[in-house]
């Protein structure tokens, strides 16, 4: 895949996972009104948007095999100004005790928080590393769960946690091979997302804090997709107003 760049400008090109919902929908909206932009979209139900500038790839980031098929398609060549990888797809899975989850539903947490984003930032890296005339960004969205011990989201919040440790890493070794490439980890907020829909409806008995998430939707205390997603393309702007590899969104 090569996309064509406009040669008054170089073109930015955004690769967003879990694209067609949430934060992901949001961040392609607003990443399109900007005409030097290109967008790569990645989700399982992902569709083609009419716009010259946007491609969509329907895949499971949970599967391996799908996700080395796609490696090429996802981290084209070209001649960008700027490119940058959000790895925002994830899934909060059972919110269930340890101990009464399925194995299933414990493997495709981390298979599609931790081991796929890992396995993209490894292929864009690999890509672009070399490519130092561009801005290169990647941006993995953690979230404020991957500091506390949450009971019912034992694997969602140590995936998460693992994506921070894994960045950290990755901007450590970015600035020992001296490649450039920036990376943060950025926590969202509390977001009005299917996701949260989810939590609410978890048992209280498998999840002590139903009762406060309960109240942050009655209440209109959270946050919207397209005000998270506004924050990121604020730090992908301006990256280096940013000195710390962790980040979150209600901080700035």
């Amino acid at each position: 895949m090569e996309f064509k760049t406009n040669n008054m400008s170089k073109t930015a090109l955004y690769i967003v996972t879990g694209s067609s919902k949430g934060i992901g929908k949001a961040l392609v909206q607003q990443l399109l009104k900007d005409p030097n932009n290109q967008v790569i979209g990645v989700a399982r139900s992902q569709e083609q948007l009419k716009n010259p500038r946007f491609k969509g790839l329907a895949m499971d980031l949970s599967n391996l095999q799908e996700i080395l098929k796609n490696v090429d398609a996802m981290f084209p060549s070209g001649d960008f100004g700027k490119i940058a990888l959000v790895n925002n797809a994830g899934w909060i899975g059972e919110i269930e005790h340890l101990g009464k989850m399925s194995p299933e539903s414990i493997y495709k947490i981390f298979a599609l928080n931790t081991i796929s984003p890992t396995i993209l930032m490894n292929a864009f890296i690999e890509k672009y590393a070399g490519l130092k005339e561009a801005e290169r960004l990647i941006v993995n969205i953690s979230s404020g769960a991957a500091k506390k011990a949450i009971d019912g989201w034992a694997c969602y919040s140590s995936s998460k946690a693992a994506i921070n440790l894994l960045s950290e890493a990755a901007a450590l070794e970015a600035e020992l091979d001296e490649s450039g490439i920036r990376v943060f980890s950025v926590a969202p907020g509390v977001v009005d997302t299917a996701m949260q829909s989810d939590i609410r409806a978890a048992d209280k008995k498998s999840f002590s804090l139903l009762d406060k998430f309960v109240g942050l939707k009655e209440n209109k205390l959270l946050s919207t997709p397209d005000h998270s997603a506004s924050k990121l393309i604020a730090l992908m702007e301006e990256p280096e107003r940013f000195k710390g590899v962790l980040q979150d969104v209600r901080e700035y």
